[in-house]
């Protein structure tokens, strides 16, 4: 379970992000975080992982609260927590498999982190992250010649070598082509089913959210506006959110194939 209670974020600047959120995440939710840009969604997502310390209120995982000065409990904590980036944030010079491994750092020790010796375990766990989002075959491939959709299944399967009870996905789609960006929202999907991780999405094409989640989070201006079931989310909501009519660059061009 994820809780926040009355948390606020202010950045140096004055910019206030989040504005006295209260929200809780059940285990193994699929969950859709949408609005524009600014309303505060990937302050809310990384604020759970102590990526964004808040000014106000509490974060608890679990019974764990996030507390950003106390760096053992954070470490502790980000081991549990996977992290899907927008950019990838991959080592292209590297291979897949390497990159894979990276997300086994918080639980290896500094001395075989610095020499490359991973355990058989931590390989098998790696290998086995490659299978479940079907790039098993790229192991010993150099990150840098993947396609930008192969190369966000590799942070997907970074983020599942951790072994994770819960994920956060910082827009996964963002420059990806539509089959592709359908096909990275069923992976997590199938994923957060398989293994009953928690997962909160950060998405723009409203789309995808209502195809996907199974619950919806609209933030606007770091307010909480919408917090229900994908299904109930239509255009009447969406413009709630966003507060304005909804554009072409709201949606996500749907394939027929799909």
């Amino acid at each position: 379970m994820i809780r926040f209670e009355n948390a606020s974020v202010t950045y140096p600047g004055g910019v206030q992000a989040l504005k006295d959120v209260t929200l809780e995440f059940g285990e193994g939710e699929f969950v859709v975080i949408v609005g524009l840009s600014g309303a505060g969604k990937s302050t809310l997502i990384r604020a759970v992982n102590g990526l964004v310390p808040l000014t106000s209120g509490r974060c608890l995982v679990g019974e764990t609260e996030v507390d950003t000065d106390d760096k053992r409990a954070l470490r502790a904590l980000r081991a549990e927590v996977g992290m899907i980036f927008q950019s990838h944030n991959l080592v292209k010079r590297t291979t897949v498999l390497n990159n894979v491994l990276m997300g086994r750092l918080h639980r290896t020790s500094l001395w075989r982190t610095l020499l490359g010796l991973y355990t058989k375990e931590d390989i098998e766990l790696a290998m086995q992250a490659l299978e479940r989002v079907e790039i098993v075959e790229k192991a010993y491939v150099r990150a840098s010649n993947l396609s930008g959709g192969q190369q966000q299944r590799v942070g997907i399967a970074r983020a599942l070598a951790q072994n994770p009870t819960v994920v956060l996905a910082d827009e996964p789609t963002a420059s990806l082509d539509p089959p592709t960006s359908h096909l990275v929202m069923r992976d997590l999907k199938r994923i957060c089913r398989e293994l009953n991780i928690t997962m909160l999405v950060n998405l723009h094409f409203l789309d995808l959210a209502r195809a996907y989640a199974d619950r919806i989070v609209g933030l606007r201006d770091g307010h909480l506006v919408y917090d229900g079931p994908g299904e109930d989310a239509d255009e009447t909501v969406f413009r709630d959110i966003y507060g304005r009519s909804l554009t072409a660059d709201d949606v996500l061009e749907s394939e027929a194939s799909l």
